[in-house]
């Protein structure tokens, strides 16, 4: 899951139509593009609410009734033993939970928290109002325009798409491996894809929990390259995991075990169950909601009790299938309902929300664009304030594609833009009442020292959309936009350039990559 044949010269659609204003696109000061400054969103408009107050106690009540009467499957021994601990009450693997003590630990829980990464200007506040964004994470394939096939991940691409993750402004922390590089053996791959990742991008970075050695790695490559000692590293959340609950009503082994061994060294957990109604949850949306906060609650409960006080976030990926194939479906109006809902549930429960920008098109095109923009509105509308596979996401999770990260990045600009106070402000300088009365009747504003004074800011500037009519977009090349986002995703490539990172710390990361890889790296079942 969560080589490309570049033999493979294969025409991408409409390629012969090259150039364009894209592919010609003049550097200013060595950028491709001009883009919005590094400025994570606040969200100023009051979230969607469409739950009454007596629904959200009604899903409220409904999760703790799962807790307490179904119960939750723990696969992990430890798990199981500071339950016990606890007084909860544990039959084989299975957990029934005491409401009281549930709303206790939870309780614990800071509705606020900020990530620190190896560069502190690049910190983010996870919690509150506000809202930031993250690459795409761990589809195995990787599509672009050039290779227009569907092909295995490879740390290539892997890196590219990581280059776009520093690139961009708008995406604010990296996420799991933006494309799986399959050509890197499991056993070390989180080795290789780490030190990318540390050495191509300074933002907030994840862990995957797939065992002991993965996690344990990470921690300690994310301590080198920050230059922090072992107290310093334990003082604040540095980085990240997120874990998925096995629905329904099930946790596995290896993800509880990697957010356990996170939560005692001070660093944050996302905790995210995937409940695709129809399937893994009811088929009704408040049903699966329901189910999924439980699965949810029940291991933010955990960490709270093991660590009180422990960042963490309860994530949304409710949707629902296709009824017809058994496929899954993904920014539709059940998955904008149930990220609204949950976010209604969030506030609820004090804790900071992710949810994520998705879609189930396998190339990028209409569908994959008003799919992504339904599932990041939700997003915007429940008041997520982490949202995962923001950028680059195709077909359900099993592909990563540049094109479909550049255009997801130009929406994503755009709610940066709308959240700008500045479009709300009603300021005499802002009402231009005497702007009006200078124009007057039969006049324009054109020309009018107001607008002259605002004319480079007023209004939002696209980096990717085409705004010339239809026969000045044909006389230059008639390029669509998948093409242009082709083009943009080159010169970005060509033009990038790494943010620094000290010699010595380089040579340490070097140095415990090589280590780890003589000692075996992680165990495999392959």
């Amino acid at each position: 899951m969560d080589a490309a044949d570049t033999a493979n010269t294969t025409a991408a659609p409409r390629r012969r139509r090259g150039g364009g204003r894209a592919g010609n696109a003049a550097r200013r000061g060595g950028a491709v593009i001009d883009q919005m400054p590094w400025n994570p969103p606040v969200l100023i408009d009051p979230p969607v609410e469409p739950l009454s107050p007596e629904g959200v106690e009604k899903i409220h009540d409904t999760a703790m009734r799962i807790l307490e009467d179904l119960g939750i499957v723990f696969l992990n021994e430890e798990a199981l033993g500071i339950f016990r601990e606890a007084g909860q009450k544990v039959d084989g693997n299975l957990v029934k939970l005491d409401r009281d003590w549930v709303m206790e630990m939870v309780g614990k829980a800071p509705s606020e928290f900020t990530l620190t990464p190896r560069n502190p200007d690049r910190a983010i506040t996870i919690g509150g109002r506000h809202i930031t964004f993250g690459n795409v994470s761990s589809p195995p394939n990787y599509y672009d325009l050039e290779i227009g096939k569907k092909v295995s991940g490879t740390r290539k691409q892997c890196q590219d798409l990581l280059k776009l993750t520093q690139y961009f402004n708008c995406i604010h922390f990296a996420g799991g491996y933006p494309v799986e590089p399959v050509d890197i053996h499991a056993s070390v791959r989180h080795l290789d894809v780490l030190y990318d990742k540390l050495t191509l991008t300074d933002k907030v970075m994840h862990a995957y929990s797939l065992g002991r050695e993965r996690v344990e790695d990470v921690m300690e490559m994310v301590r080198i390259a920050g230059g922090l000692t072992e107290e310093e590293f334990q003082a604040k959340p540095r980085m990240y995991t997120n874990i998925n609950s096995t629905s329904p009503l099930k946790h596995d082994h290896p993800m509880i075990d990697g957010c356990l061994r996170l939560v005692r060294r001070g660093q944050a957990v996302v905790v995210t169950p995937f409940t695709l109604a129809g399937a893994m949850a009811p088929v009704t949306m408040p049903g699966a909601v329901a189910q999924s906060l439980a699965e949810g609650l029940a291991a933010i409960a955990l960490f709270q009790y093991v660590a009180p006080g422990c960042p963490c976030a309860i994530g949304t990926f409710t949707s629902n299938v296709d009824m017809k194939s058994g496929a899954p479906a993904f920014g539709t109006p059940e998955y904008m309902r149930a990220t609204q809902m949950t976010g209604q549930l969030a506030r609820f429960y004090g804790l900071p929300m992710r949810s994520s920008g998705v879609c189930a098109a396998n190339v990028p095109d209409g569908q994959a664009m008003w799919e992504t923009s339904n599932s990041l509105w939700a997003a915007v509308q429940s008041g997520t304030n982490m949202v995962y596979h923001a950028a680059g996401w195709l077909e359900g999770g099993l592909i990563a594609s540049p094109e479909k990260f550049i255009m997801d990045c130009e929406v994503l600009q755009h709610i940066q833009r709308y959240m700008d106070p500045m479009l709300t402000g009603t300021s005499d300088d802002d009402l231009a009442l005497d702007a009006i009365a200078e124009v007057g009747h039969d006049g324009h504003f054109f020309g009018i020292q107001h607008t002259q004074d605002r004319y480079t800011t007023a209004f939002y500037q696209p980096f990717l959309s085409d705004w010339k009519n239809f026969e000045a977009w044909e006389v230059a090349g008639g390029i669509w936009t998948a093409e242009r986002a082709h083009h943009l995703f080159k010169e970005i490539m060509a033009a990038f350039e790494p943010p620094h990172l000290d010699d010595a710390l380089r040579e340490e990361l070097e140095a415990f990559v090589a280590r780890r890889k003589e000692e075996g790296g992680a165990p495999t079942d392959f």
